[in-house]
């Protein structure tokens, strides 16, 4: 999913997601710290509890806030990695995380990468384009790839255009996985590390419900018309709300343009007076509709679900300008990407595989990072989340 600028001195606070297919509320495993990714999900499950409180959702129903997230689960499959590959040696296994671009989004992810490497003891690298740029992303993978890198964990900005750098690490035996977007069209890439984007979309779809029992128009804001991601969770968003009176006035562009989604959010509001509703695909998209929202004096009346949570975005939950935030878990794409690789050099990737199927979804690729629901009246208990994974959300 493309992403906007880091803010300045901001970690990132869009760290966690919860699965909605996967979801696990109880937490197990060795009992490392919060940096393993044990404790967080013993403590996220805790905050779950006293922190997914019904939120009024416009004024006839409800919104259930959820941050149970997959996290238990992740931290199983991590002991059962860190265990098979205890007394092996950890010598020149060097993996590489490899996003799309720099972005407040990925902080968490860089902080997974992070804590992965000291508890492997290994140093696995961290690289982003400045800018969503193909030919920069193929620039790093394959001059990294040159490098002796054992495996990477890729984000792609345009699956196609990684087809040569794929066939060339398979003939080189170092595995490539997805993170973040699926890279299904590769049968060589054995695992998408990621949200189940359709679920995705599903959630924000029934969240929007929830917050428009009467029904009304809706405008998408989105980065990308075909990015796979983007596509699945517009799919699922637009199943979500069939049978309601909820109409998806239009769906806007940006190109990836943080400037761009506000100039389209504004334009919806222009081209549609009674506007009820906004769904923010991309993480800059949800900020940009709250803008939108605020300009036009309809805070509190036009509903927003935003995809992904920017600084802008939670600042907008805490004031009542977005409703809902429905998000990824980053920092397990950078966390279990790391620990992944890490088995896959040093078990075979055949021997990792077997460890990671019974996590699988049902399509036998997908090992969710999960799905979260964040509202105003369970932030709390998501900033309590980001702190156990060593982040901040402001």
């Amino acid at each position: 999913m493309s992403r906007s600028t880091r803010a300045a001195g901001v970690v990132l606070a869009a760290a966690l997601t919860v699965s909605m297919a996967a979801c696990s509320t109880n937490s197990s495993g060795s009992g490392t710290s919060a940096a393993g990714g044990d404790s967080a999900a013993a403590g996220g499950n805790a905050a779950a509890t006293n922190g997914s409180k019904v939120e009024a959702a416009g004024s006839t129903t409800a919104l259930q806030g959820d941050v149970s997230f997959n996290d238990a689960k992740l931290a199983q499959l991590r002991d059962k990695l860190k265990a098979a590959m205890k007394g092996k040696s950890m010598k020149g296994v060097n993996p590489a995380v490899v996003v799309n671009v720099t972005a407040a989004y990925w902080d968490a992810a860089q902080q997974g990468v992070k804590n992965a490497n000291k508890e492997l003891g290994i140093s696995a690298k961290f690289q982003e384009p400045t800018t969503e740029d193909i030919s920069k992303q193929l620039s790093i993978v394959n001059t990294m790839l040159s490098q002796n890198t054992t495996g990477f964990a890729i984000s792609a900005i345009q699956p196609s255009s990684l087809s040569s750098f794929i066939s060339s690490a398979k003939g080189r035996n170092v595995p490539v996985i997805a993170i973040d977007s699926p890279l299904n069209t590769f049968k060589s890439v054995p695992l998408y590390l990621g949200t189940p984007n359709y679920d995705a979309g599903h959630k924000a779809g029934e969240a929007m419900k929830a917050l428009l029992p009467n029904g009304g128009d809706v405008a998408i804001l989105v980065g990308s018309l075909t990015a796979l991601n983007a596509v699945q969770r517009i799919q699922g968003f637009k199943d979500a709300i069939k049978g309601t009176k909820i109409k998806v006035f239009q769906t806007y562009n940006d190109g990836g343009d943080a400037n761009k989604a506000l100039q389209n959010a504004s334009a919806a509001y222009s081209a549609d007076p009674n506007l009820k509703g906004f769904y923010g695909v991309y993480s800059y998209d949800g900020p940009s509709a709250g803008q939108a929202v605020q300009s036009a004096g309809k805070v509190g009346k036009t509903m927003v679900v935003a995809d992904d949570s920017e600084p802008k975005t939670l600042s907008f939950v805490k004031s009542g300008v977005v409703q809902a935030m429905v998000l990824q878990q980053p920092y397990q794409q950078g966390y279990m990407g790391v620990y992944i690789l890490a088995a896959m050099k040093v078990l075979g990737v055949d021997k990792t595989m077997s460890i990671i199927k019974p996590y699988l979804a049902s399509d036998h690729l997908t090992l969710s990072s999960g799905i979260g629901l964040v509202t105003k009246n369970n932030l709390a208990a998501y900033n309590k989340k980001l702190a156990s994974f060593g982040l901040s959300s402001s």
